[in-house]
């Protein structure tokens, strides 16, 4: 991967302004899209965009290759013929600033089964070929993702009973079971199957939009695959599970920045073994798909493939656990035989050993910084967060999307931190913000990324997630007007002054 100084800004599309409840792939992501421009940005980093799990997380989805239906723009169905102008009459009053999962669930549920039904009365029937051979491509995933998302409709009761809990011989994926289930739910599976055709054809328009203002979108590979999710369910083998389909032992991390008790993420552990015996062929198809819809994939918890969090399953916190071996430089190599060319960025932050950096640096991937960690702990001019001790081959964030704002970060640390933080920059605290991001931009890293958040000096009420937290999260949404020309004129100097505004990959993905 060649890399050339450049920034970028992260934002998930939910966060993005709009009429729907919640942001889409639609107008307002192709404004966002001028704004990078202007501002001299070179990547647009989306986080995963798959569906919304536990706690409308992405990182807990019920696939690993599926696109979010909720990010489908009812505009853009009636532009392209597949829904009548008549269905958005009326639409219903949401709030603006937060994304309001129940309502825009509700709402664009009844959207795209009109578009369905449309659909199959013949609207858009110039599209029937290009249904059909998407459909065709993606198999390899679509059809479990299809039937297992109308299974879990068809299970739907007063509490949603995970897979486990459906009748034997399909909780199985039993051959016979799958094929009676695929013909009982048939409607139910072409109708999922018909949403992902809506969100691929408008994230592919997208991404095109994107390519042609020279902004490369960075995606999220979450390492591991929620335990209610068609991925797990369609293969059972290839995951630490016990005889009724429950996990031995599950993911998470030690007490850390975030967590005194840890973070138990609940995801069954990989059974690597039998991953290895099957050429790894789940995750090359898991990787191939990223880099189609992606130019760049961060592989999320890179750690795990040297050593991963092993907790018992039931344990209440992640406190106790212990560290499990994973499959390391021999899974890369055998997924990429030519790593130069493999575009990725591995997020190694937390507990990171020898081994971790060692197989980081073999890969040649580059790491991640981020600047509140810099100042954390009073380790003063020694943390390998500060920027004085970073090499070219990095990624800078002035935070992530599981850190509080720049603003809420410094107005809760201590005064001695704010002292350090003032004192390294050479700066009062009084633009705090813009000062934090000048220094990472006036970094040797490779890339510099900040959000929308802190270009707005918003505080701690526009934070995005709290890790170890159960709601709350993922609502935080831009709204009109909000990032002005004057914020990208103010960003686009910085990146002209510190020579990121001509900044740029060539190693993008395929579509």
């Amino acid at each position: 991967m060649e890399l050339k100084r450049s920034c970028g800004l992260i934002l998930h599309p939910t966060s993005l302004p709009g009429s729907f409840g919640i942001g889409s792939l639609g107008e307002q992501a192709f404004q966002f899209i001028e704004f990078l421009h202007s501002s001299g940005q070179s990547f647009w980093q989306v986080l995963p965009l798959g569906p919304a799990g536990c706690g409308n997380s992405p990182y807990q989805s019920p696939s690993c290759f599926a696109g979010n239906p909720l990010l489908i723009d009812p505009v853009k169905l009636v532009e392209r013929g597949f829904l009548p102008g008549a269905a958005l009459n009326k639409i219903p009053a949401f709030p603006s600033g937060r994304v309001d999962y129940r309502g825009a669930s509700d709402f664009k549920k009844a959207i795209l089964e009109k578009s369905f039904l449309h659909f199959r009365s013949g609207g858009a029937v110039d599209k029937l070929q290009a249904f059909a051979g998407f459909c065709s491509r993606e198999a390899c995933w679509l059809d479990d993702f299809a039937l297992f998302t109308a299974l879990r409709d068809n299970y739907h009761g007063p509490n949603l009973l995970m897979w486990q809990q459906w009748p034997e011989d399909i909780a199985r994926h039993k051959t016979a079971a799958v094929k009676k289930w695929r013909h009982r739910l048939a409607d139910r599976v072409e109708e999922n199957k018909f949403r992902q055709f809506l969100f691929f054809s408008q994230w592919d328009e997208l991404k095109k939009a994107a390519a042609g203002k020279n902004i490369s979108i960075i995606g999220d590979i979450p390492i591991f695959a929620a335990l209610d999710s068609a991925d797990v369910w369609a293969n059972q083998e290839l995951f630490d599970l016990n005889k009724e389909g429950y996990p031995n032992s599950v993911g998470g991390v030690p007490p850390d920045y975030f967590s005194p008790t840890g973070q138990l993420w609940g995801n069954p552990l990989y059974n690597w073994p039998q991953h290895k015996k099957c050429g790894y062929s789940w995750w090359q198809a898991r990787i191939a798909q990223a880099l189609k819809i992606f130019d760049i994939v961060r592989i999320d918890h890179f750690r795990g493939f040297e050593s991963c969090w092993q907790v018992a399953a039931g344990s209440e916190t992640a406190a106790e656990g212990k560290w499990l071996k994973g499959p390391g430089a021999e899974f890369f190599n055998s997924v990429q035989k030519d790593l130069s060319k493999l575009p990725v960025i591995a997020e190694d932050l937390g507990v990171i050993t020898p081994e971790v950096v060692a197989l980081r640096e073999s890969l040649g991937f580059p790491g991640m910084k981020v600047l509140q960690f810099a100042f954390d702990g009073g380790q003063w001019g020694d943390s390998l967060y500060l920027p004085h001790n970073y090499s070219p081959n990095c990624v800078v964030y002035t935070g992530t999307h599981d850190n509080d704002t720049l603003c809420g970060w410094y107005r809760a640390v201590p005064e001695e931190t704010r002292d350090h933080v003032r004192r390294y920059l050479g700066v009062d605290g009084s633009d705090i913000a813009w000062d934090l991001i000048r220094l990472a931009y006036s970094s040797v890293a490779w890339l510099a990324m900040t959000t929308p958040q802190d270009l707005l000096k918003l505080g701690n009420e526009a934070r995005l997630n709290l890790p170890g937290t159960p709601s709350g999260n993922w609502e935080w949404r831009l709204t009109d007007g909000m990032l002005t020309q004057d914020i990208a004129g103010r960003l686009s100097d910085l990146a002209e002054l510190y020579g990121r505004a001509a900044g740029g990959c060539k190693a993008g993905g395929s579509g």
